[in-house]
């Protein structure tokens, strides 16, 4: 029997996802794919990740990832479609804002790239746009 979204009982658990499961996270919600072999080498670099469970399945999750001390970056905000709308981007944000109030110094810099709506999310804990005093950048290998 599948476990469908109206029987979960959502969990969240402090843990880095395997790659596998952050593979098909990224690809099944609509973030740009990464190799298997990009997520064995950045995943253990996470400072922090939080895993959403339905049942045995992680069905979301997010990370920060940074040096620890100055700058910390929130990453790889991701629910499977059939479990959106669910409050589930709420319940990543909120353990990462937890673990950021708890470990990021004063003086840290915390940022995050808001794909279209997401952005209505990020709001809500405090997250505000940086432009027009600097905007994003990115360099694509």
């Amino acid at each position: 029997m599948t476990t469908t979204q109206t029987e979960c009982n959502y969990q969240a658990v402090v843990a880095i996802p395997d790659v596998a499961t952050y593979c098909h996270l990224r690809l099944a919600s609509g973030l740009s794919a990464k190799t298997a072999e990009a997520a064995a080498l950045g995943l253990p670099a996470s400072l922090f990740a939080v895993q959403i469970t339905c049942g045995e399945q992680v069905v979301g999750m997010g990370r920060v990832i940074g040096d620890g001390g100055t700058a910390y970056q929130v990453v790889d905000i991701a629910v499977l479609p059939e479990h959106q709308g669910k409050g589930l981007g709420k319940m990543i944000m909120r353990e990462i804002t937890q673990y950021l109030q708890q470990h990021a110094p004063p003086s840290a810099y915390v940022s995050l790239i808001a794909d279209g709506p997401a952005q209505d999310l990020y709001a809500q804990f405090g997250f505000k746009h940086t432009a027009p005093a600097s905007v994003g950048m990115a360099y694509k290998v």
